[in-house]
């Protein structure tokens, strides 16, 4: 059917219609946004019920798991830390020794189990649990563009201290450390034992009633790490507790009051040194309990002796050394660089 539209020089233009009923507009379809991929879980196994947690423990673990993916980090783990022991948490790498302090200190939420400060539940109360310790950063979880003295005042004063009190301890704290000349430099510039110094300090601010520290003396020079024992020391001589995490054998040995084994994600051994250690040296317990070592892998190419095992290669027969790889064009007879014609 045809008919006239009017144009604006008065005009008429014909328009075309159809014959043909309009159809009603289909509505759009929303569509869902498709689930991200996930990596498959392992089911969770069904522990028995654990027992009740101490509440006269420091910190009382009771049938902690955590997984990630396929990966199980932490597997039925419970353990008790008295108050104002020196225990040390020691383990091979991917034991599930940070993971379990991350669970401790409300850091991580454990898939099941729980775990006590001084007998308050941390995942009922966590900011109630978060006062009572004093947790170690590690150097890249901290503001490193402060000064080291304006990070122990955010640090202190985020703890709701008054800024004068925070001010005192503070400069206690660097005196101790023997950072008072750095005090005023960005974190960014300390040297990698420093830089420890300052994230302990900054967990000590507060004076929490429970340190928890991972790997303190790495990279700290020997003055420096026996100034830290001395302070550690008499922290707990006060009754503080100090938790701390480490791989030197030797300085667990002579540190700590109490050890722990973990190992695949459980406690392998705990108790006093003299306990775990058996009647034995530490490190070799430790060995015993853990596994893995084997004999030294003898490589035939890691020669320390003279140069005649590296005449010739026995795989191509090419003759090793100078004679390998001839002069090229751009190089003298000499071997210097020939920045002339060619």
């Amino acid at each position: 059917m045809t008919s006239n539209t009017p144009l604006p020089n008065g005009s008429t233009a014909p328009s075309m219609q159809s014959n043909h009923p309009t159809q009603p507009a289909r509505p759009i379809q929303a569509t869902q946004p498709a689930e991200p991929s996930q990596a498959p879980t392992r089911p969770m196994p069904a522990f028995p019920s654990a027992a009740p947690g101490n509440p006269d423990a420091a910190v009382s673990l009771r049938g902690l798991f955590k997984q990630f993916g396929q990966k199980v980090a932490v597997n039925n783990l419970s353990l008790d830390i008295p108050v104002g022991s020196f225990y040390g948490l020691v383990g091979p790498n991917g034991a599930g020794k940070t993971t379990t302090i991350s669970m401790m200190t409300g850091l991580l939420k454990p898939d099941a189990g729980s775990a006590m400060i001084l007998g308050n539940d941390v995942w009922s109360d966590v900011n109630r649990a978060k006062h009572e310790i004093g947790l170690m950063p590690q150097p890249d979880q901290i503001f490193d563009l402060l000064s080291g003295m304006q990070l122990l005042t955010y640090a202190g004063m985020l703890r709701g201290l008054p800024r004068a009190e925070v001010v005192k301890r503070a400069n206690d704290l660097l005196s101790a450390f023997d950072l008072t000349e750095a005090a005023n430099k960005s974190v960014s510039d300390y040297s990698a034992g420093m830089t420890k110094k300052i994230c302990l300090a900054t967990a000590m601010i507060h004076s929490p009633r429970i340190l928890v520290l991972d790997e303190p003396f790495e990279a700290v020079d020997p003055i420096s790490s026996a100034n830290i024992k001395d302070i550690l020391q008499e922290y707990v001589a006060t009754g503080g507790t100090v938790i701390i995490s480490s791989h030197v054998m030797a300085m667990v040995e002579r540190m700590c009051t109490h050890v722990a084994v973990i190992n695949h994600g459980q406690v392998a051994a705990a108790g006093t040194v003299d306990q775990v250690a058996a009647g034995e040296d530490l490190e070799e317990r430790f060995l015993q309990l853990v596994g893995g070592r084997h004999g030294a892998a003898h490589l035939s190419w890691l020669d320390g002796g003279d140069d005649s095992a590296n005449t010739v290669d026995t795989v191509s027969g090419i003759e090793s050394g100078a004679a390998a790889f001839p002069a090229s064009p751009a190089t003298s007879s000499s071997g210097s660089l020939n920045g002339g014609e060619r």
